[in-house]
């Protein structure tokens, strides 16, 4: 039987692409980090199976990878999804922030891969990243999330030419604004964080922050629903042709226009959405 491993599934992104393929008939290891989600999943769908995976402790990946050979499947594909978003002017970001940022979002995905490949190379399988189109393009103020979406460009660039030989496929899903909870899970992370920044936070940048905040709670509300990164998911992982990249949703597609263009242009007019002279 075979089966794909999705990390980050208890919400957003990964618990609908969970949903979606095992409603179409594929068995799911879906990655969570409490018994609290293991059980909400398990509810779901006959065919999700919540396993324990916690992307900064590879022991865990190990142990869930090792979880889907013991119960007598073969693991097709892995969805690295499981990320936070961390914001803030770089001058002031706590450099434990930063580290986290790029331990969970870049050293989470790694590791992830690492555990898998050994069954993936069994299996001819495929991976899936969960990337951002700010991958193409980093919006100020967000510097530490762009790092770590830029990052994860690279990293599928990488893969995908050196796991070629083994017949395994690399694809990396880049959606703009989706409705998830990781805004107001970054919304909480930048309340916590602002005590610890000093009064000239405000005085330098005020203005700025303040659009980002508008900006952030308008591509919340409307944001694609993510069924449809889902959808992108499921394709990548299906098709007899995946493509490389995956833009997910009309703003994203513009976002990776206004990414070509040339710096001046494209830092005029960030300049202008986010009130900065």
């Amino acid at each position: 039987m075979n089966a794909i491993f999705v990390t980050g599934a208890s919400t957003g992104i990964g618990l609908a692409t969970a949903q979606l393929l095992a409603e179409h008939g594929t068995v799911v290891y879906a990655g969570v980090r409490n018994e609290a989600d293991a059980s909400r999943l398990a509810a779901l769908h006959t065919n999700i199976r919540p396993v324990h995976a916690d992307v900064t402790d590879a022991a865990s990946l190990a142990t869930a990878v090792s979880r889907i050979v013991r119960d007598g499947c073969t693991l097709r594909s892995v969805v690295a999804n499981a990320g936070v978003a961390i914001a803030g002017p770089l001058e002031f970001v706590p450099l434990d922030q930063i580290r986290t940022q790029l331990e969970i979002n870049v050293i989470g995905v790694i590791a992830t891969i690492q555990a898998a490949l050994p069954e993936l190379r069994k299996s001819s399988g495929r991976i899936v990243i969960v990337g951002s189109i700010a991958g193409r393009m980093a919006p100020p103020f967000v510097g530490p999330y762009g790092a770590s979406k830029f990052a994860i460009e690279a990293i599928s660039d990488c893969l995908r030419i050196e796991l070629r030989p083994f017949g395994i496929g690399v694809s990396v899903i880049e959606p703009g604004a989706v409705k998830t909870p990781i805004w107001q899970k970054g919304r909480d992370r930048a309340a916590a964080l602002t005590p610890q920044f000093p009064p000239a936070v405000m005085a330098y940048y005020g203005t700025a922050i303040e659009a980002l905040q508008a900006l952030s709670s308008r591509e919340e509300e409307d944001g694609i629903p993510p069924i449809d990164v889902a959808r992108s998911i499921e394709h990548a992982l299906t098709s007899a042709h995946p493509k490389p990249r995956y833009i997910c949703g009309g703003p994203a597609k513009i976002q990776a226009i206004i990414a070509r263009l040339p710096e001046f242009m494209r830092d005029a007019l960030i300049r202008r959405v986010m009130k900065i002279p």
